[in-house]
């Protein structure tokens, strides 16, 4: 990262300061060295668009998505809890995220335990930036590139976002193909199914390898993901492939990072 760096809520409150948005990192983007290159990526563009931003830091912890998905309800709302009550305290009004699993729970989960916030994708606040002006791409060194892109269910068919990323896509100046199931007929790349934490079950081939054979039929540069558990599995497909040298997964972050050269 930069010299610049973000600082946590405690450090802002300590200076009587109020952030304008939350980062919410998330485990991957904290824990996973894929996903702690999007988390930087972002970063840099946050502060880069001089954006009032703040994160949690220690006082982060897992949203609960997980436990909730494998139908431990009492744990997630163990763990919901104890975020709401740090991100009440700091009286949060904002948050944004990239990953969609904490999107859509800290979005539609947390309302039911008290926990109110406008939350946001960071494929959506990065079309917000631009739109406003704050964050411009200039020198486009992805122009003409061929990508493709994956939804995440979290945030299309669960939250009905296709718009922003795509728009992004369109702002980078590159060439897009869609693939063949996409939008709201988008095929799962498997970890929101588990799949990406255990083996999976016998059968005739892995999800994640069908996702990716439908990347490559559309010949791709890159696979834009928007989504780090995606990111995983497309790269694992793309490995399987043996593309690893030809095609690249990268986040929506690092792809207007890249195309505005704004990692300076």
């Amino acid at each position: 990262m930069s010299q610049q760096s973000i600082p946590s809520m405690a450090d802002m409150m300590a200076q009587g300061k109020q952030p304008e948005v939350l980062f919410w990192v998330g485990c991957a983007g904290s824990f996973d060295d894929r996903a702690k290159k999007i988390t930087k990526a972002f970063a840099r563009i946050l502060l880069q668009a001089g954006v009032n931003v703040a994160i949690l830091g220690k006082e982060e912890s897992c949203t609960g998505d997980p436990a909730k998905r494998a139908g431990n309800e009492f744990l997630f709302q163990m763990q919901a809890m104890t975020n709401i009550e740090v991100l009440n305290g700091y009286e949060i009004k904002k948050i944004v995220t990239t990953c969609p699993h904490c999107f859509n729970t800290l979005k539609n989960e947390y309302p039911a335990l008290g926990g109110n916030y406008e939350v946001m994708h960071h494929t959506q606040y990065l079309k917000e930036l631009l739109e406003s002006g704050k964050l411009k791409i200039e020198g486009g060194k992805l122009k003409g590139k061929r990508i493709t892109f994956h939804d995440p269910c979290y945030l299309g068919r669960a939250n009905g976002e296709y718009e922003a990323p795509r728009k992004l896509i369109e702002t980078i100046e590159a060439e897009f193909v869609e693939m063949r199931r996409c939008k709201s007929k988008g095929l799962c790349c498997g970890a929101g199914g588990a799949q990406m934490f255990k083996e999976p079950e016998k059968g005739n081939k892995d999800i994640n390898i069908e996702r990716t054979e439908e990347a490559l039929e559309t010949q791709p540069e890159i696979i834009a993901a928007a989504c780090p558990f995606c990111n995983t599995m497309m790269s694992d497909g793309v490995k399987n492939k043996e593309k690893e040298g030809s095609i690249k997964v990268l986040d929506l972050a690092e792809l207007v990072e890249m195309a505005g050269d704004l990692s300076s």
